[in-house]
């Protein structure tokens, strides 16, 4: 039986920094489990990586299963983190099991990611697309309006729409960018879709949660100007645990401020907005939906969401 996902009562902080004035329409539960019977197409490149490392999706999940079900420590940890962002920990469970599944073959334990992470330390990283900086490029006029936003999380998001409007696929001042996310073009050093740790935590997401994880955790707050911080945070699973509960909670509070919608008894959905990202969009975009047809649309889980939902009675016994 399904454990209520509410039980947890959210530390003061947490309801001082997250918890503003909610909508002016009252709020909706979205109902437990799969909108969808069958799961959702999972995209060609998550089949093609997989079948590269000659495994199955099957095989990883019961991979991550197993260091979630054997490493006691990291289980104390998830739970731990979860409390403090005040969330159910299933709900990083959930993250966790999708991104291994999908995206990255998990290891055997918790110290491998500890070692992963070692093998960066001091290594030289910056965030730039064509020679250009972040830092310089959202000096640009077109960023004026972020400049008055002092929050992370508002201000690079800001800056994500921006990027969307302004110069996304387009030439601007005679130089021509990329028709991709803002986090792919700058944020990424290596190879485009490259994330790192325990929770695959994106640079961009981890700089627009920077100021909640440095409230909650009491991590130093990151800069853009020194990637490697931002690498160091989202490579040691200690401190990428804290930016995955805050990304959970996030999602949480987006979907009830802007959306109307209660979407924490619903660990496929949280899962799936771990996977997809931008959560304040997305929400706004339901919401509006809604709006116009007057009748109530639920919030659907992707293929990534709908493993956690039809697995949910096996991720919860390893609470």
């Amino acid at each position: 039986m399904r454990r209520l996902l509410t039980s947890l009562l959210p530390s003061l902080l947490i309801v001082a920094t997250l918890f503003t004035a909610g909508p002016a329409f009252s709020m909706q539960v979205v109902p437990a489990g799969n909108r969808n019977v069958e799961q959702p197409n999972v995209p060609g490149a998550s089949v093609r990586r997989t079948k590269g490392t000659k495994t199955t999706f099957d095989r990883k999940y019961d991979k991550v299963h197993e260091l979630l079900a054997t490493d006691h420590e990291l289980m104390g940890k998830i739970k731990k983190i979860s409390a403090a962002y005040g969330i159910d920990p299933i709900h990083v469970v959930g993250a966790i099991v999708g991104e291994h599944t999908y995206n990255v073959d998990a290891y055997d334990r918790l110290q491998s990611y500890y070692v992963k992470a070692a093998s960066y330390a001091g290594q030289s990283f910056r965030f730039a697309y064509d020679g250009e900086d972040v830092d310089d490029f959202i000096k640009r006029p077109q960023f004026a309006g972020c400049n008055g936003k002092s929050d992370s999380y508002t201000l690079w998001s800001c800056r994500e729409d921006v990027w969307e409007s302004d110069f996304r696929g387009k030439t601007v001042g005679g130089k021509s960018f990329p028709n991709n996310r803002f986090s792919a073009v700058f944020f990424q050093p290596f190879y485009a879709g490259q994330t790192f740790g325990l929770g695959q935590i994106n640079p961009l997401t981890a700089l627009m949660l920077s100021d909640l994880v440095s409230k909650v955790s009491g991590y130093d707050k990151l800069d853009e100007k020194d990637a490697g911080s931002v690498y160091k945070a989202i490579m040691q699973p200690d401190i990428s645990l804290a930016f995955v509960a805050a990304a959970v909670r996030r999602s949480i509070d987006d979907y009830k401020q802007i959306a109307g919608m209660d979407i924490s008894n619903n660990p496929g959905l949280t899962a799936t907005l771990y996977n997809l990202g931008n959560s304040r969009q997305r929400a706004a975009a339901l919401a509006a939906k809604n709006r116009a047809s007057g009748e109530t649309t639920w919030p659907e889980e992707n293929y990534y969401g709908w493993l956690i939902n039809d697995k949910l009675d096996d991720l919860e016994r390893l609470l």
